[in-house]
């Protein structure tokens, strides 16, 4: 039995006529009144009542017709879903971040802006560290992840520079440099640090560290936290200074003042996108796609 059996059986229910059903599938009348009898010869029981003027339902072909019309409806739907999914207007999005990337305001406008055009594409997020969502993405758990450093091994992925974003100072509020509208980053010299716990905050980490080297000191790290959060909630109890992508000095936290970092060396941190080099899906490459023309 195959899908065109049952198009030809709903066709003569729903016309009460095998010549009429005929016209409406665009075939002859005795090819179709011999797939109905073969239909009937193969379900082992008749579906129709011949009359001198059309066809009426046995109790076996109302059976019948109900389930056939199920199953038309089911692959119909099943198509409809498959084409939506080809064209990336349906499915699931895993994402992955680091710590600070959903504070820029490009990560939360680009699914905002794909979920309104495409309302029927899930997303699932993830904040870890750099690593895991290097492996998250090799493992296929991941499909994109926003990341703030390039990769030792891209080998399998693709890597896309978005931008290179300021950094900022956050300071406990009653620090003496706390002020002053803007600072440099030699006027942290003599400071104590607290910095985003490597190999998770990598990229924040040695951006920080490379700067203040460029700065001309080396700084003095009094302690390292496992989230990015967590080093403002020790800047917060006064134990340190700390240096954060500027789109965090949009997170208000009581005990923190954060203020700008001008002059030389510029502090920036990169937020890259990475995603498998032989992505298939219509969804994830439009949303890479849409992030990119953003940034």
């Amino acid at each position: 039995m195959e899908l065109r059996h049952l198009r030809y059986f709903v066709a003569v229910a729903r016309e009460g006529h095998i010549t009429r059903a005929a016209e409406r599938l665009n075939m002859q009348q005795p090819p179709l009144s011999q797939q109905i009898k073969a239909l009937e010869a193969e379900i082992g029981a008749p579906l129709f009542l011949r009359h001198p003027r059309g066809v009426s339902l046995t109790d076996a072909g109302r059976s019948f017709l109900a389930d056939a019309e199920a199953i038309l409806a089911s692959v119909e739907g099943a198509t409809v879903r498959a084409r939506r999914t080809a064209r990336g207007e349906t499915g699931r999005i895993a994402v992955g971040f680091t710590t600070s990337a959903p504070f820029h305001p490009l990560v939360a406008r680009a699914i905002r802006e794909f979920r309104a055009t495409r309302p029927d594409v899930s997303f699932v997020l993830e904040e870890t560290g750099s690593g895991e969502l290097v492996a998250g993405l090799r493992e296929e758990r991941l499909d994109i992840a926003f990341i703030r450093s390039g990769l030792a091994d891209p080998q399998g992925l693709s890597v896309h520079a978005l931008l290179r974003e300021d950094m900022a100072a956050a300071l406990p509020v009653r620090h003496p440099l706390a002020r002053r509208p803007r600072l440099t980053l030699r006027d942290l010299a003599a400071e104590t640090f607290i910095l985003y716990r490597r190999p998770d905050g990598r990229g924040l980490y040695d951006v920080i560290v490379t700067a203040c080297a460029e700065a001309g000191f080396s700084p003095h790290v009094g302690q390292e936290a496992p989230r990015i959060v967590s080093t403002l909630n020790l800047v917060a109890a006064g134990l340190g200074i700390t240096i954060v992508p500027a789109s965090l000095s949009r997170l208000p936290l009581e005990g923190v003042v954060y203020r700008t970092l001008k002059g030389r060396p510029a502090v920036k941190v990169p937020l890259n996108l990475a995603c498998r080099a032989d992505e298939r899906s219509a969804a994830t490459l439009g949303f890479v796609d849409l992030v990119r023309r953003l940034a």
